[in-house]
């Protein structure tokens, strides 16, 4: 594994690092990069590396902040990621952040990151993404017609193939059922189907158990 195989903004975000340290962090980057998806778990122990050699780095923070999420570690995750936006003033983890806060009981924070300002520093699907954390923060307070009117407010009949129109979708057939909208909710998990092609949502399931 080569330091080289990390992409180039992140390596870029490590060249004030002394040039073997920043070698070492980079190939831990790209371990934890690399199984994220398949093995949080060790992907958070690879960015934890990466940490104890450059705790004050922004990306690697980032790092650890997202794979600390991937791995169920939603208050190191918050931790994490505070810290990377202290160093680095970004806020594109806008939305995972305010799941983190979700996760951990505190659905009313989660409403905190819905500002126009950490709107503006979202793109199209990051303002979707905090759309459906928002809108669940809402379920979670009792208030699903106001999680609904959340979610019409995004692009639900986007053309688009990316991954977001399926959580949206999936986000709002789920809050149709939650208000006992039955065959809407059916009607849009068939939508959620129809995009999903790499099965991120269980929408089969959901309308097999409709009947």
């Amino acid at each position: 594994m080569s330091a080289k195989d990390l992409d180039k903004y992140a390596r870029q975000q490590l060249q004030g690092l002394p040039e073997k340290l920043a070698e070492r962090a980079a190939r831990h980057l790209v371990m934890a990069g690399l199984l994220i998806g398949s093995d949080p778990e060790t992907a958070y122990r690879h960015a934890l590396a990466a940490r104890a050699r450059a705790s004050r780095n922004g990306i690697i923070r980032e790092a650890c902040g997202e794979t600390a999420y991937a791995a169920g570690k939603f208050a190191e995750a918050l931790s994490e990621l505070r810290a990377a936006r202290r160093m680095n003033g970004q806020l594109l983890y806008a939305a995972m952040m305010a799941d983190c806060e979700r996760a951990l009981g505190r659905p009313e924070k989660a409403l905190a990151y819905d500002t126009p300002d950490i709107r503006s520093h979202l793109d199209d699907a990051g303002q979707v993404e905090l759309s459906i954390v928002v809108a669940g923060a809402r379920r979670d307070l009792g208030q699903a017609e106001a999680a609904l009117r959340l979610l019409e407010n995004e692009s639900l009949h986007s053309k688009s193939r990316e991954e977001w129109v399926a959580r949206l979708r999936y986000a709002y057939a789920d809050t149709l059922l939650d208000l006992g909208r039955v065959e809407e909710a059916a009607e849009w998990f068939h939508r959620v189907v129809a995009v999903d092609g790499n099965r991120i949502t269980d929408a089969e399931e959901r309308l097999a158990a409709l009947g």
